[in-house]
């Protein structure tokens, strides 16, 4: 009988609750072992092709996350954008000028400001992006791919901002905006270009194992390249400027330039971590539709 013909026939309204759990248990669980003979839960035939559809589906209330958390990369991002645009504002209104004699080009090294801070956070960004090839390579985590993508994508861009900022300054001070013998530059050079061999080579091919340990062993091998880098100038100091922070009283800055650079790090800083976290939902995002595209197929 129907629920409606309960509700006249069979007692109290409290029968409700049965039918709330009829529809429960009998409509949506597959393996319910409620009687067909039940008067309130009739016996119904159940299409299995559908349920991996429905399984597909069912996760977003597991990956979605509450309302806060969803704006969460959107927040960090936008604040990271506003101490960077802040940086830039000051580099060039507040920050004290240099020497004369010191560059040959003084009023150029004010893009130092955002130059160091931006290779900090592609540091930062390839670290991140070993982290999680290591994690997809050894231990086949979905969490380490989605990693492993969101470090591709910050430590590109990061690295163009690194490497457009450095050509500029290049430019003025050395005549040419790139040296082919620096080894600095080269270096991280080639870092950018592998984040932009990962990002685009990650469109170009179809997800799946077999790609995601192509690009994963990129990502660990290709991080050698970050301590080369870091050390490059102690080593083999050829046109790239020494360490400001760390390399002794060549390197010493005095207290208003530490603070612009402070803040132009601490906002690098929080753009990339905005901008991982967002990487990382959308990763998530795009998984998921693709399984209840294959599941669609597959029905």
């Amino acid at each position: 009988r129907s629920a409606h013909h309960l509700n006249h026939d069979d007692g109290p309204m409290d029968g409700s609750r049965n039918i709330s759990t009829c529809t429960t248990t009998c409509c949506i669980y597959p393996d319910s072992d409620t009687d067909s003979d039940s008067p309130i839960c009739p016996a119904r035939s159940m299409d299995y092709r559908f349920w991996p559809v429905v399984n597909a589906i069912i996760e977003r209330k597991r990956f979605g996350g509450t309302n806060m958390t969803k704006r969460l990369a959107e927040v960090v991002l936008l604040l990271g954008f506003i101490g960077i645009g802040a940086t830039l504002g000051l580099a060039f209104l507040k920050a004290p000028s240099v020497s004369i004699n010191a560059f040959e080009s003084p009023d150029a090294q004010r893009i130092f400001y955002w130059h160091v801070p931006a290779a900090w956070a592609a540091f930062i960004a390839f670290g991140f992006l070993f982290l999680g090839s290591a994690l997809w390579f050894f231990k086949r985590s979905d969490l380490g791919w989605r990693m492993h993508v969101a470090g591709a994508q910050a430590g590109l861009a990061t690295g163009l901002m690194t490497v457009w900022s450095g050509m500029v300054w290049g430019s003025a001070e050395w005549g040419v905006p790139w040296d082919w013998t620096d080894v600095r530059l080269n270096t991280f050079g080639l870092l950018t270009f592998l984040a932009l061999f990962l990002v685009l080579g990650r469109q170009a091919q179809p997800d799946g194992v077999e790609t995601r340990d192509t690009f994963s062993t990129f990502g660990l091998f290709g991080f050698v390249l970050v301590p080369v880098t870091y050390v490059a100038t102690r080593l083999w100091q050829i046109r790239h400027p020494g360490p400001v922070i760390g390399g002794g009283e060549s390197g010493s800055l005095n207290g208003e330039m530490a603070l612009i650079l402070l803040l132009g790090a601490i906002s690098f800083t929080v753009f990339i971590t905005g901008h991982v976290l967002m990487s990382m939902r959308i990763t998530s995002l795009e998984q998921r539709l693709e399984r209840i595209q294959e599941a669609k197929d597959e029905v």
